[in-house]
């Protein structure tokens, strides 16, 4: 009884922790944390084999093959790149000792057990991971809105008449304004850092 109460304390059974913020360092996450363009860690759970990190930037899984293994595999879902959706969490019942936490990451699903008594802090979680989703998803509504608009923009200069300008000045001239238009709105729309979501729902 005592080595099972031990085990979930630390993480090495398969029901998750939340880790604490003054233990992140301890953890095999903390090694790929991009520190030198201000990554930060913002919520960490560690079950026996694995580790799920939350930073601002992206999810971290350390997948490992068992507590006594050494070998670790790492993926990482950039914010930028992947898209979080059908973000759920489902509360224990009365003689549940875990609570999970449900998300799908562009097609691949995750699902994480963690006791109950960090039951508080996984509402917190699942609050950010919901709302990046929504940011994400209307990020990607106006993207689309904004190319559409921009190509039938491009369409329309495209048809005015100029004998002063050719047809091939006049392509190379949109193609630049296209790229440069692009390049100045891409953080609008392909989003990299959400630290005030994690600011707003999980240190709050």
């Amino acid at each position: 009884m005592f080595k099972k109460i031990a085990a979930d304390a630390l993480g090495l059974s398969d029901i998750g922790v939340v880790v604490a913020r003054e233990d992140y360092d301890k953890a095999d996450a903390d090694d790929f944390i991009l520190h030198e363009i201000d990554e930060k860690i913002y919520f960490l759970i560690k079950t026996k084999a694995d580790e799920y990190c939350f930073t601002n930037r992206a999810i971290i899984h350390v997948d490992g093959e068992s507590a006594i293994s050494k070998k670790r595999l790492l993926r990482r879902y950039d914010y930028s790149m992947h898209n979080i959706s059908e973000v759920f969490l489902e509360t224990a019942g009365t003689i549940d000792l875990d609570v999970e936490i449900k998300f799908t990451i562009d097609n691949t699903p995750f699902s994480i057990d963690i006791h109950k008594r960090f039951i508080n802090d996984i509402k917190d979680l699942y609050k950010a991971l919901h709302a990046i989703s929504y940011e994400q998803k209307q990020n990607a509504y106006k993207l689309e809105v904004a190319e559409k608009s921009l190509s039938i923009a491009s369409s329309s200069i495209g048809r005015i008449g100029n004998d002063n300008v050719t047809p091939s000045a006049s392509f190379e001239e949109i193609t630049r304004f296209a790229n440069d238009w692009m390049i100045d709105h891409k953080d609008k729309y392909k989003k990299e850092d959400f630290s005030q979501v994690f600011d707003l729902y999980v240190n709050n």
